[in-house]
């Protein structure tokens, strides 16, 4: 009988580990970002490697301090595919990461398909907007766009240990 019971409290527990893990990975850390209303969404030019805000509406936004690669957004804008591939730095490889499923006008899946299949086309937003990581900022030809944060080549290099190569900005104090 005491092995029963003992059996059931593991279960119980792990049952309750479970939906405490599924519930902060999903809910607990993601916060909306408020909207500035003028440099929401940014994309760096072309000509001068800085990033500057677009013409954009209905953004809406989250992100989590648990991790610099959490934050997504969604917004339409009246520009041009061809006027931000003229304007803006590409971005290669880009991969939208999921949103949790109650953010649902982020669907990685379908922006992941629009990049591969070329109807969508993607910027670069703010690099290194924390040290690794990029913003970066897809838009459909439609004008939805979906910005995400993505580890870099130098974040890659960095958080997996090893030293910062000759091309990466130099590390942060306490980093």
């Amino acid at each position: 009988m005491t092995g029963k019971i003992l059996a059931g409290l593991v279960v119980v527990s792990a049952l309750a580990a479970g939906i405490a893990v599924w519930y902060f990975q999903v809910y607990h850390f993601y916060e909306p970002v408020a909207a500035r209303g003028e440099d929401d969404v940014q994309l760096t030019l072309l000509a001068t490697d800085a990033a500057e805000p677009i013409l954009y509406s209905d953004f809406q936004a989250i992100d989590a301090d648990s991790s610099p690669i959490r934050y997504r957004a969604c917004f339409t804008t009246e520009m041009s595919q061809a006027l931000l591939t003229e304007t803006y730095q590409p971005y290669d490889g880009a991969v939208p990461l999921n949103a949790p499923g109650w953010f649902d006008c982020f669907d990685a899946g379908e922006i992941s398909a629009a990049l591969k299949d070329g109807r969508a086309l993607a910027f670069l937003g703010v690099e290194n907007i924390s040290y690794g990581i990029d913003r970066i900022v897809a838009i459909l030809p439609d004008g939805r766009g979906f910005a995400w944060h993505q580890i870099n080549t130098c974040g890659e290099i960095v958080f997996d240990g090893d030293p910062a190569p000759d091309f990466c900005p130099p590390k942060p104090e306490g980093q």
